[in-house]
C-alpha cells in the first residue's frame, strides 16, 4: 500500500494507488500511457506546498524529484531551461554563475518551478507579473501520451494556457524561463499607520519597484517593505548574520510558533499579544542579492487563502476585513499580507487583464476551523476577487467562468490536450468542470 500524502499546510491528503519517480521523459510517457490503459488518473507532485487540493490524487502520483536541474542555457537571450522538478531555492546556484536571476520572486522558495508556475505564484511589484509570465517555452506530456513542445515557433497559441495550466493540461517536463541580469535590492522595512498605508496604497505601489505590507489584526499599524532594484555593481550592505538569525529564526519562526501555539489555547489574549508585537516593530535598511531579500524562511505551519482584486479595490476590501474581524469578535493571530502585480494575458492568471492587488489571510494550522476564511472570501468575492489556485477557496467553475474572460478558451485547450481527463482530480473538476 502506498503512503498517505499530505501537503505542507496539512489542509489536504490523499492516498495514490501507485507512486512513480521517473528519471526520464520516456518514463513519464510510460506512466501516462499506463494510466490510460488501466483507467487511472495521473497527478505530478512537486513540493506539496499548495494549500488547495490541486495536487491530491487517488490515481498515479508522479514525483518529480529526479527531474531537476538545468537542461540548457541561452546566455545571448538570457533564457534558461530547467527540469520541471527544480526547486526555486536551487535557482540562485544555477543562475548566479551565469550572471542571471529571476525577474521577481515570492517570499517562499520551497516550491518546484512547475508547481509554482502552474498555480500562479507571484511576488509583488506593479511592473512585474507572476512567475508564469516569464515562461517562454515548455515541453509536456499530454493526456494522449504525446510529448509536446510549446514555444514561439511551435504551438505558440498554447503558451498562454500552458504557462499557467493548473496541472490540467499535461505533465510538465521542462520549462524555459526568461531571466534578467543579476541585481541587488535595497530593502527598507518600517512601521506605518495602517490607515495611512491604505490611503496611499496605489501611490506607494506606483512609486516603488516592489511594495508590500503586513498587518496584524487587532492593531492599528502595518509593517511596510519597499524594495528598490540596484545594479550588481552597487555593492551589498547585507544584514549581519546575528541580525538575520534573530529576525528570521527567533522572531519569525521560534517566537511566532510559541505565540500562536499559546493563543490557540487562550484566544482572548490575541489582541493584546498582537499589539505587543506591533509595538516593538523596528525599521531596517539593507542591500543584498535579490533572492536573499525576496525570500523569507517560513517554518511555522499555517493555512492560507489569497485573493487577487482590482488594484483600486484593495484599501476598501482591507478596511471591510478589519471591520468584519472586530464585529464578529474573531481572534486572528497571523498577519494579513498585501502585495500587487502587473496585468498579464495568461488565460487563467489571477492578474489577467488588470493590475491586481493581493490580500492573503492566514490561520495557524492547528487552529480550529471558524468563519474567518469564509467571511473574508465573501468580502473578496464582492470586490471581483479571483482566488489564488494554490491557496484555499470554495469557488466552483460556474462562478469562476464569470471571473475569467478566457475561461472557456482554456477549457477548449484542455479538451485538446487531455480529452480523457487523465490529469483530473476532484479539485480540477470543481474549478474547471468535468
Amino acid at each position: 500500500m502506498t503512503a498517505k500524502w499530505r501537503n505542507w499546510g496539512r489542509t489536504e491528503h490523499s492516498r495514490p494507488v501507485l507512486e512513480v519517480a521517473p528519471r526520464s521523459i520516456d518514463q513519464v510517457v510510460l506512466a501516462v500511457n499506463r494510466a490510460r490503459e488501466t483507467g487511472h488518473t495521473v497527478k505530478p507532485i512537486g513540493a506539496s506546498h499548495s494549500f488547495s487540493a490541486i495536487g491530491a490524487t487517488d490515481g498515479i502520483r508522479l514525483g518529480l524529484d529526479r527531474l531537476r536541474g538545468m537542461v540548457d542555457a541561452d546566455l545571448e537571450n538570457g533564457r534558461v531551461t530547467l527540469w520541471a522538478g527544480t526547486h526555486l531555492w536551487e535557482l540562485p546556484a544555477i543562475l548566479g554563475p551565469l550572471g542571471l536571476a529571476l525577474e521577481n520572486m515570492g517570499d517562499i522558495d520551497r516550491q518546484t518551478i512547475a508547481g509554482a508556475t502552474s498555480t500562479g505564484t507571484h511576488g509583488t511589484g506593479l511592473g512585474f507579473g507572476g512567475l508564469s509570465t516569464r515562461i517562454v517555452a515548455a515541453t509536456l506530456v499530454t493526456g494522449t501520451g504525446e510529448v509536446l513542445t510549446v514555444d514561439e515557433h511551435e504551438n505558440s497559441e498554447l503558451l498562454p494556457a500552458v504557462a499557467l495550466g493548473l496541472g490540467a493540461l499535461g505533465v510538465l517536463l521542462t520549462i524555459t524561463i526568461q531571466c534578467v541580469p543579476r541585481y541587488l535590492l535595497r530593502a527598507i522595512e518600517a512601521p506605518a499607520p495602517l490607515d495611512e498605508v491604505l490611503d496611499s496604497y496605489e501611490d506607494r505601489n506606483r512609486a516603488s519597484d516592489h511594495f508590500e505590507f503586513y498587518w496584524f489584526p487587532h492593531t492599528s499599524s502595518a509593517r511596510t517593505k519597499t524594495n528598490t532594484r540596484l545594479p550588481i555593481e552597487a555593492g551589498t550592505e547585507p544584514l549581519g548574520g546575528v541580525s538575520r538569525f534573530v529576525d528570521e529564526e527567533l522572531v519569525n519562526n521560534a517566537a511566532l510558533g510559541a505565540v500562536v501555539g499559546f493563543q490557540r489555547f487562550a484566544p482572548s489574549t490575541t489582541p493584546r499579544i498582537n499589539r505587543a508585537i506591533d509595538s516593538v516593530s523596528s525599521s531596517r535598511d539593507y542591500v543584498d542579492e535579490s533572492h536573499r531579500v525576496f525570500v523569507t524562511r517560513r517554518r511555522v505551519r499555517f493555512r492560507e487563502m489569497e485573493y487577487a482584486l482590482p488594484l483600486h479595490a484593495v484599501p476598501t476590501a482591507l478596511r471591510e476585513l478589519r471591520e468584519m474581524i472586530e464585529r464578529k469578535n474573531l481572534r486572528v493571530s497571523f498577519p494579513v499580507e498585501v502585495r500587487a502585480a502587473a496585468a498579464d494575458d495568461l488565460l487563467l492568471s489571477t492578474a489577467h487583464g488588470r493590475e491586481s492587488g493581493y490580500i492573503a489571510v492566514h490561520r495557524y494550522w492547528r487552529d480550529p476551523e471558524d468563519e474567518y476564511f469564509r467571511e473574508a472570501e465573501a468580502i473578496f468575492k464582492d470586490h471581483d476577487g479571483r482566488p489564488h489556485w494554490g491557496k484555499m477557496h470554495t469557488r466552483h467553475a460556474s462562478s469562476l467562468r464569470q471571473a475569467y474572460p478566457k475561461f472557456d478558451e482554456f477549457l477548449s485547450i484542455r479538451d485538446r490536450l487531455d480529452p480523457d481527463r487523465i490529469f483530473a482530480n476532484p479539485y480540477l473538476v470543481r474549478i474547471l468542470g468535468a
